[in-house]
Parts: C-alpha cells; structure tokens; sequence
C-alpha cells in the first residue's frame, strides 16, 4: 500500500534525496541545492511516498516565509521568485504525482519545473519561462555553419559591432577566482536592487557554489578583457561534455562586450565538441536572435486538500519571459 509522509529533518530530507532522487544535472547535486539552503535557511519539507520501504516519489519543499507558501527546496526566492531550474516531483507514476499533489501541507508555488516530471495527464500547470540551450552538433560543431544561421545583414552588423570592441585588444583570461568579485561588483553596479545580488543571501549562496565546483574541478570563469580591463565575467559548471553559463556581468564602458563573450562560450563548446550549452532561463533580448533551442519549464500552484488523482486548478498562470 502506498503511504505519503512529511520529513522535516534535515539530514534525512538529505539521505532521501541522495537515494532517490534523479541526477541528470547540475541542479539535481544535493551540494548545489545545499549551497543555497545554508544561506535561506528555510525548514525543508520532504512529502516522500512509500510502498514496502521503497520511495516512488517525492516532492521537495520549502517554506517561505515571506511568501507564505511552500516553494521548491531550498526555496532561494528574490523578489517573489526562484532562481534554480530543472526542478522535478519525481514519481514512479502518475497515481503517486497525484497521492503527492493531494497531501500537500499547505499552499505550494512551484516554479521551473521539467516537462518529464510532470504526467501528461496530470499537468495542472503552464508554461512558466523558457530555457535556452546550443547544441553545437546540430552545426556539426563548427562555429562558421552557426554564424550561418545569421541574415547576411545581421552577420554584418555583428562584424561591424564585435570590430569596434577589436580595435581596444582583446584578450581572455581564464579560472581567475578573483574575477568573481568583478562579477558580483559589475552586476550590483548595473542592476543595483533588481540585482539577485543584491540579497546578501543569494550572494553568498553563489559565492559558496563557485567555492564548490572550483573544488570539484567543474567551475569555469572565463574574463574578457577589452585593453587591458575587465569587458565581462561570466561564470559556469563544466559536468562532462554539458556546459551551464549560471551568471555573468559586464561592464558599460564597452556596449556590446556581452554578444562577444557569448559568441566565445558556442566557438569554445564547438572546438570542445560540448553536447549542450545551457543559458538558462531568461532571453534579456538576445538568445531568441543568438538561435538557441527553446525548452519550456512549467509551474504549478497548488492548495492543500486537492483531491488524489484529480488536477488542482491553479489559481494564478502565466507564460513570460524575463
């Protein structure tokens, strides 16, 4: 018989998580997710379904305060909205997704969620945001075919802008650890309290995840720099032959310097024959032209008490773009 428990306890909402839960990305690391809950220090609440001892789902919360609801674990919210993506209610089938939507404690507002971790036929979400990816095998991993892709008007413009940055000098430099403060200082100085690190929280979480991958061998910074200063940082998780461009700052003195250093990560995952490079959420008005692959991430909203094996109906959905 199939049982739906809560665990509020923090090492054990960790040893479920690290048996059962699914690892097809950076997301899905137990320490990636840690780097943030022991910054937010929300009260995790695992609804964990069992039959015979052995877990067929799960659905990992956290509350937030602020929110007054329960979000994805570890809940690391900015201005009402989270910021890791991939999240997944891992079932074992559609009956146990819907055991875990009626147990739910309380309001829960779940964001960024994968397509395969929702059942087709008990989908009460919408289109959240959308995830942009390069495949440079679908280029055959040559980063001319990609310019290709381009408007012989557009390829020109492109020339004429990335040009002009040329006439400073261009030079890379590569895993500066220092260079991350560039980065936080250039985005708070841009963006200021729209900055995500602005909350000292969430700078500090990232600041803990770049500590970790550095110490798994998987953190790569990559600096540019335009006549000897510092054009753009950006930051990102090498995992095998998967890339994750995760944040990055540039500075005004030099418009354009963030077409240049994204056109270097799709030239470097070319000759590095990547599988994908992942932007992320989010087109700021150039991963639609730059011809990323879409992938669409879900959210859901959903009260407690919704009936087992019947769709809750949100109360609030939308598709958007940041």
């Amino acid at each position: 018989m199939l049982g739906i428990r809560i665990c509020e306890d923090p090492v054990e909402c960790q040893q479920i998580w690290e048996k059962a839960w699914p690892q097809r990305c950076l997301f899905d690391l137990w320490p990636v997710r840690d780097c943030f809950a022991s910054s937010y220090k929300r009260p995790p609440c695992f609804l964990v379904a069992e039959r015979d001892r052995v877990i067929e789902g799960i659905m990992a919360l956290s509350w937030v305060n602020e929110e007054d609801c329960y979000m994805h674990f570890p809940g690391e919210t900015w201005d009402g909205k989270t910021w890791i993506e991939q999240n997944k209610i891992p079932a074992r089938s559609s009956q146990v997704f819907a055991e875990l939507l009626g147990n739910v404690p309380g309001l829960v507002h779940l964001r960024y969620l994968t397509r395969d971790s929702v059942p087709l036929d008990k989908r009460p979400v919408a289109v959240d945001e959308v995830g942009y990816l390069f495949v440079p095998r679908s280029v055959d991993y040559s980063f001319q075919t990609y310019l290709h892709q381009f408007s012989g008007k557009s390829r020109k413009k492109l020339s004429r802008e990335l040009a002009a940055l040329e006439n400073h000098g261009v030079a890379y430099r590569y895993d500066h650890v220092q260079d991350i403060q560039w980065l936080f200082r250039m985005n708070l100085e841009s963006f200021q309290q729209a900055s995500y690190f602005y909350d000292p929280r969430f700078l500090d979480s990232v600041d803990k995840l770049a500590a970790w991958l550095h110490g798994q061998g998987m953190l790569r910074i990559t600096t540019l720099l335009l006549g000897g200063k510092v054009a753009a940082v950006d930051i990102g998780a090498v995992s095998g032959d998967y890339y994750t461009v995760l944040a990055g700052a540039t500075n005004p003195e030099f418009p354009g310097a963030a077409k240049m250093i994204n056109f270097h990560h799709l030239e470097w995952a070319c000759l590095r024959k990547m599988e994908v490079v992942d932007f992320l959420c989010g087109d700021f008005g150039w991963k639609q032209r730059f011809h990323l692959i879409g992938r669409p991430l879900y959210e859901m909203q959903i009260q407690s008490g919704a009936i087992a094996g019947q769709e809750a109906e949100p109360s609030r959905m939308h598709a958007c773009e940041q």
